[in-house]
């Protein structure tokens, strides 16, 4: 596919996509930069288990088999070490799974270090991961990577699947959806190749950003959502006008009033877009906002190519745009139709309309008040992902290597913690921990050993370098210049609510002594980032807005229209969060579509609705422009509305069944975070191109009358000076 061939060109130059959303304001981020500060950094690693379909792991027939598997990575330059369960005599238990079927093996990369490995989803080292991985084969032992590196590439190929499937349901439709709306085949044509072409620069423009910051592995799939989504529909609205006008215009004159009306339009519209997702950047949620710059890049090049590679191509056709008919229509339609009955018979009955289905849309969303939010970890990979697999299979055979660590680290400013009541503290503290429920081990300098006394440790603490090497390498891992690390354990998966209590638990205890407490690791920054999700979704929500309702006043020169359109936008998308909450958080559908229930993504309904709030407006847009235009043609608001929506009824239902189609692509996605994207902005235009524009808008017209056009004076006046 053109986007796809674009993104891997370019993706050999390098470039940066995490999975990893950790803004640096976060207690979880915090607590990350203290212990890379003060901890020593070790190389990086992935782990291999392996298992013999009948034999123990210690079966001299696995050794050797596991031998000949690793033999391609010991030597390999990219590789530092290679460490077994055989390297120690007795064979090190921790290596080797409950039932002794399973042996684990870790991969220590060379030029790759970190003191906070397996704290979060790791992006360096994974070119290295990618290049030996497929090295170690074996047609007698079953063999898994598992690890920060493993869940790092299986997302991030995951995702390059997801568009890549995408793409082959989708890119069959399009065209025949446009072929169905136009019944030509050169114009169903044109908008086609302007999405492709719009698409492609938005990739292009995300995989250069990420060659410079990080970048969400997500992005291209919303590039990819968008873009195609975007640049159809504008030049869906563009060819449209075109052939409406070159009726009776000479072809220059035809363009021109295309560019003056819908041209505008789509400028406008675009303009709600962008603003949206760039609310998403001005957030600051990690690399979250790395989705609303790509998607930004992708809207713009779909403006850009609607407003001026589009117009020169129709300048070029001219009469020609509807060559190679394969439906044969008049091409004067009637006046009166279906969208004008329907319209008639809303604005007759305005309030028979109104009540029913804005109670409809509202019991719709009831569901996303009971919305329970969490953040991306291994749960939302398809259960045949391998690591997935793999960390499932640490978890339950593994017993003491959980795959969900705490870090809990003490700070004690520029004071040392190696004194006897720091350490004393320390000691009462960890053992205080072990107690929690959920904790299956911690791990810090004063639980090394259950048989070395408090004093001990303290002696050894303030003399550490008459403690043997074991002591004295756990003393550097564990200790810093000015903190002390403390690291739980726990069955629990980082996104459950048990891990959340616990982490919450901790936090409760703000101080040990004179040491500030501060909590890190998966489940800390599922809490810290979904804490600030909730925080300033409000600002952005406003913000977005009021952009939204000044572009709006730009455009239709009415105070209130701008302020009508942003409360039916807020009823489908609440309408579409009500379906998100129930399909995927309470599991219905879950067979049809292929996942498993749990947590909304504490990103997805921001990312909603940053992308639906400025798509649902290019309806809104269209429509509002083309029956102000009436309007000021006829002076009879009801007029105008029925007027309005005949003629874009059905180019409104075409681009909403195109844009449909592209979100419910993404259906066909593995990670569960891109299906329920897809599903949720699909159901809002759905939503807001059936039931809000063809119900809500002509009734609420209706009852607004000539105060659809309202506006103070001082601001009408602006407004008129805006447009001369």
């Amino acid at each position: 596919m053109l986007s796809s061939g674009i993104s891997l060109w370019l993706m050999r130059g390098g470039g940066r996509f995490d999975s990893t959303l950790v803004p640096s304001e976060t207690e979880s981020s915090q607590a990350l930069h203290l212990m890379q500060r003060d901890l020593p950094a070790r190389p990086l690693a992935f782990h291999l288990i392996f298992q013999h379909p009948t034999l123990p792991a210690s079966h001299p027939t696995v050794q050797a088999e596991v031998s000949r598997s690793l033999a391609p990575l010991r030597d390999h330059p990219r590789v530092a070490a290679v460490r077994t369960a055989w390297d120690t005599a007795p064979m090190d238990p921790e290596r080797v799974s409950r039932d002794q079927r399973f042996t684990r093996v870790s991969v220590e990369l060379r030029g790759y270090t970190s003191a906070v490995e397996s704290m979060v989803f790791a992006a360096e080292g994974g070119e290295a991961y990618a290049e030996l991985r497929p090295l170690v084969r074996s047609d007698v032992l079953a063999v898994l990577a598992q690890g920060a590196l493993a869940l790092h590439h299986d997302f991030t190929e995951t995702t390059r699947r997801d568009v890549w499937r995408a793409e082959m349901v989708i890119l069959p439709v399009v065209p025949v959806l446009l072929l169905l709306a136009f019944r030509s085949v050169m114009a169903a044509a044109l908008p086609f190749g302007v999405g492709l072409l719009a698409v492609a620069g938005g990739l292009a423009g995300t995989m250069l950003l990420s060659r410079v910051s990080s970048v969400s592995i997500f992005a291209t799939n919303v590039v990819t959502m968008v873009g195609l989504a975007v640049a159809v529909d504008y030049s869906l609205f563009i060819v449209s006008r075109f052939r409406e006008e070159i009726r009776h215009r000479s072809v220059a004159d035809a363009l021109g009033r295309t560019l003056e009306t819908a041209g505008v339009s789509i400028f406008f519209s675009g303009l709600t877009v962008a603003l949206g997702l760039l609310g998403l950047y001005a957030l600051g949620l990690g690399n979250l906002g790395s989705i609303g710059l790509s998607g930004t890049l992708v809207v713009s090049f779909a403006v850009l190519y609607s407003l001026t590679f589009l117009p020169a191509l129709l300048a070029v056709l001219g009469s020609r745009v509807d060559a190679w008919p394969v439906f044969r229509t008049p091409r004067n339609r009637p006046a009166s139709g279906f969208w004008r009955r329907l319209t008639v018979v809303v604005m007759a009955h305005p309030w028979k309309v109104l009540l029913p289905v804005v109670t409809a849309l509202l019991l719709l969303g009831a569901p996303f008040t009971r919305i329970r939010l969490g953040a991306t970890d291994v749960g939302m990979l398809p259960p045949g992902a391998e690591a997935r697999r793999a960390e499932e299979l640490v978890r339950n055979e593994f017993p003491g290597q959980e795959t969900n660590r705490i870090a809990v680290v003490l700070d004690y400013g520029d004071r040392s913690p190696l004194t006897a009541p720091r350490i004393e503290r320390l000691y009462d503290y960890s053992r205080r921990l072990a107690r929690e429920p959920g904790v299956s081990r911690v791990d810090s300098f004063v639980t090394l050993d259950p048989a070395i006394t408090l004093g001990q440790y303290q002696m050894l603490a303030v003399m550490p370098a008459t403690a043997p090497p074991l002591i004295q390498g756990a003393l550097m891992q564990t200790i810093g210049r000015h903190i002390a690390i403390v690291v739980l354990h726990t069955p629990h998966d980082a996104g459950s609510d048990a891990a959340h209590a616990l982490v919450r638990r901790i936090r409760a205890e703000r101080t040990v002594g004179d040491a500030r407490v501060l909590v890190t690791g998966h489940t800390a920054f599922d809490l810290d980032f979904t804490g600030m999700v909730r925080d300033r979704a409000p600002a952005a929500v406003a913000i977005i807005v009021a952009a939204t309702c000044v572009v709006l006043f730009a455009l239709l020169g009415s105070f209130l229209l701008p302020l009508k359109a942003v409360i039916l936008n807020f009823l489908s998308i609440s309408a579409s969060y009500g379906a998100l909450v129930w399909i995927f958080q309470d599991g219905h559908l879950a067979r049809w579509l292929g996942f498993a229930p749990g947590p909304i993504e504490s990103g997805t309904p921001l990312i909603m609705f940053c992308v639906t709030f400025g798509l649902s407006m290019d309806y809104g847009v269209l429509l509002l422009s083309r029956i102000r235009e009436e309007y000021q043609g006829r002076g009879d608001n009801t007029l105008a509305v029925a007027v309005g929506l005949e003629r874009t009824g059905r180019l409104i239902t075409a681009a909403a069944a195109i844009m449909a189609a592209v979100f419910f692509g993404f259906a066909m996605a593995d990670l569960v975070v891109i299906k329920a994207i897809g599903i949720g902005m699909g159901i809002a235009v759905v939503v807001d191109a059936t039931i809000v524009r063809m119900l809500l808008v002509p009734a609420t017209m209706r009852l607004l009358g000539r105060w659809n056009w309202w506006a103070p004076a001082p601001i009408a006046r602006w407004h008129a000076r805006l447009i001369r």
